[in-house]
Parts: structure tokens; sequence; C-alpha cells
């Protein structure tokens, strides 16, 4: 059986072989039905392709199709004896830049690929930044179609080179490099017979085996409530008094006993349990959703947190975070009026400045900028109508992360990443 789960995204310029690449994962871990394998060789054929077109597994759209291309985030499912992973395909254009972050956003690591030939591109150098401003913890840089260059050691040690040398700008902490071929299955699932001087594992195995359970923040105790349960039509006498909080545990470890606060009240109770559909548990962490029953009672509803009375979040109305805004009808700009959603938190909130616009391909900070347009990304400072209880993005992306939302229509305008809570 599967003992955890691995969310990766996969990132990259136009037509790098991303969707081949997860084709090529899929088919060669065994994890496509026949009837789906039959469609995508009877496309392929009606194309009058030479080979079965792995990518068609994952470019669902017609336009995906017709072009091509990836245009929206696909994401696939499969399975080896040792893992569970989760697929996020992203686009590599940029106008799709907010497709990328919605991806990325909730990845443990993500695959950079790279094409052999043409070496580092802009937009591999955009997807590079993004994945480390969305502070994925793990980047593997896929130097894929090394057929097409006769799996020449040099040029994967050039592009290395120069991939190595532009990490240093960024905020990577783990960065490993593997040369692949998509379409033939180099180094994808086993080890490649030619290219015998690469000594590092294979795709696959890295994905198998890269450590995971270090990166959530085990340290800050954080349980947003989602909802207060109340059973209405109990016939259990024992539960005419139950009152218990559900939500996801966003940090920390929480135990039965365990003193914690609960804000904003800044009320203190102890657990008395610790409740899932399966049953009671000792202790829960990150990512677990579960029912936390307390031993007083206390006023607490959606939206609310729990934490440790010496280990709190910052509870602020001002805070500056780096925003992606994904809306086409309408620009970011200051005195705009949004709703925000924070945790299981919802309040309104105005744009007090856009301190700057970042260009993604240059890093250059334009400080004169006055707006953000769709598919920019840019450091803004906001005051919300009621405290959010926040960490840095840095040190949780749980507790850190937010999105931003039209009133009017409900739609979701734009994601972003606390900087800092004042």
């Amino acid at each position: 059986m599967s003992t955890d789960i691995l969310r990766f995204a996969t990132a990259g310029s136009v037509d790098d072989g991303k969707s081949t690449l997860i084709g090529r994962l899929l088919f060669d871990s065994k994890s496509i039905f026949e009837d789906q394998l039959d469609a995508v060789e009877r496309t392929s054929r009606g194309r009058g392709e030479e080979q079965t077109n792995l990518a068609l597994l994952t470019d669902g759209l017609r336009a995906e199709r017709e072009q091509g291309i990836t245009i929206d985030v696909a994401y696939r499912y499969f399975a080896t004896p040792r893992r569970t992973f989760i697929i996020a395909d992203t686009p590599g254009h940029i106008q799709y830049t907010r497709n990328m972050v919605t991806g990325a956003s909730t990845s443990d690591l993500a695959i950079i690929l790279v094409d052999a030939r043409k070496g580092l591109q802009e937009q591999s150098r955009r997807h590079a930044f993004l994945t480390t401003l969305l502070q994925v913890p793990h980047v593997v840089v896929a130097i894929n179609k090394m057929d097409l260059v006769d799996y020449s050691q040099e040029r994967f040690d050039e592009i290395k080179d120069e991939f190595t040398a532009f990490a240093t700008k960024l905020d990577v902490n783990d960065l490993t490099f593997v040369p692949i071929s998509a379409l033939h299955g180099d180094n994808v699932v086993d080890r490649s017979i030619n290219m015998p001087w690469y000594d590092g594992s294979s795709l696959l195995h890295h994905l198998e085996h890269v450590h995971i359970a270090s990166d959530r923040n085990l340290i800050d105790a954080r349980f947003p409530v989602q909802n207060v349960i109340r059973p209405q039509r109990a016939a259990d006498p024992e539960l005419h008094d139950y009152r218990g909080y559900a939500g996801m545990v966003s940090g920390g470890v929480f135990k039965a006993g365990d003193e914690i606060m609960h804000l904003p009240s800044g009320l203190t109770s102890r657990i008395a349990k610790i409740l899932t559909a399966d049953g009671e548990l000792d202790e829960a962490f990150p990512p677990l959703s579960v029912t936390m029953l307390l031993e007083d009672d206390i006023d607490i509803s959606r939206g609310d947190m729990l934490c440790r009375p010496n280990n709190q979040p910052e509870a602020s109305q001002d805070i500056e975070a780096m925003v992606c805004w994904m809306a086409e009808s309408r620009k970011l700009t200051p005195r705009s009026k949004l709703v925000i959603k924070h945790t299981t938190r919802t309040a309104k909130v105005m744009v007090r400045d856009v301190r700057y616009r970042l260009d993604v391909n240059s890093l250059h900070r334009d400080e004169e900028a006055e707006d953000l347009s769709l598919n920019e990304i840019g450091r803004v400072s906001m005051r919300a109508t009621q405290p959010l209880f926040a960490d840095e993005y840095k040190d949780n992306r749980l507790t850190g992360g937010f999105v931003l939302i039209e009133e009017g229509t409900n739609t979701t305008v734009g994601a972003g990443m606390i900087v800092r809570a004042e």
C-alpha cells in the first residue's frame, strides 16, 4: 500500500514535453486503463502520427489537442507500491501564468522541463521563479529530449551550470537535475542505458524517495475552525451537549490534553478529544481534517483559530503580500475593494497601495507601477475589516496564503502570499 501522497507540478517552456512526460509516467507505471490507451492510439493514428502520442492523456481540452499545447491545469493521479502521486500539468504560455500559480500553490515538488536543444528559455526562468515564490520545497530540473542531442553529457552539463547560476538569485532549498527523454522513456521510470555517464536515479525513483515529511510546519500549532458540529436530533443522550470544532490542521501537532488558546477571544482551554470519521486520535498534524472537543465551553465560530498560548499567529488587519492578479476584466488598483478568503475566515479588504510590480523574467521591481493587470505579480499592502490570524507565507503556506474574490460576481481575481502582517 502507498504510504503517503506527493503532489507535484510540471512546468517549463512551450513544447518542452511536459504532457508527454506525464503520459510516459502513467504509461510506464501501468496507470492507464486499456480503453484510455485505445482512445489515445486511435486519435494518434487519425492525426497521422507514427507513434502513440502520450501527451494526449493529459491534454484533454479540444483547443489543447488542436494546438498541441496545455492551456488549463490538468490533474492526474497514479500510484506505485511506495507512494501515491497527484500531478498538476501546468501550461507554459505567459498568458496562463495564473494557471501555473494555481497548480504549483499546493505542490510539494516542481518538475521544470528544459529542452536540451534550446537550453534555458525565458519561460523556464519565469516558472523557476514562480515555484520559489510559491515556496515549493523541492525542484527537479528535467533536461528533456536528450535523444535529439545524442545523449550528450557536455550539453547536459552546460544547461545544468546555466540553471545553477540562475538559481543563485532564487530561494531554492533542494535542486536536482535529471537528463531524460520523455518520448522514449530514458531515465523516466528506469535508468537509461543510453546515458551511462549519468550516475543519479531515474525521475520516478527520485519522486518515490524524496523526503517531504519535514517540509510541513510541525512547530507552529494552527487550527482554523471550519465548522461547529452540534448534533440536533441525536438519539444518544451523550450527544445532547456535544460541541465539536471541525477543520484541517494547518500547522504543528495537537494532542489530547494540550492547552490551547482561542483567537480572537484569547481564552484558553484544553483538548478533551480529537476525533475523525474513523475514530479517536491521540494526536493530529497537517494536513489531517479532524474534529476537536474542548474541556470548556467557549464561544467559537467559523473563521476563528486555535493555537498555543505561547505561540500565536499575528492578528492583524494590515497585511503586505505578493499578489498574482488573475482577472481579465479589471485591474488591481489602490482603493480597490475586494473580499479576502484566508484560511476559513472571510473579510472585506481595501487595497492601500501597490508597492511595486515584479518582472518575473528579469526579477526587476518597477516601483513606479500603479496597478496590476492579468497575470502580473506585485507587492501590495491591504487593510481588512477584521483581524486575520496569519503567518508569513515562507513559514506556513496554509496560514500565509489567501485568495481575493470580487464581491459582485464571486469570482476569484487574485492569489496572495503574505510577506508581513503588521
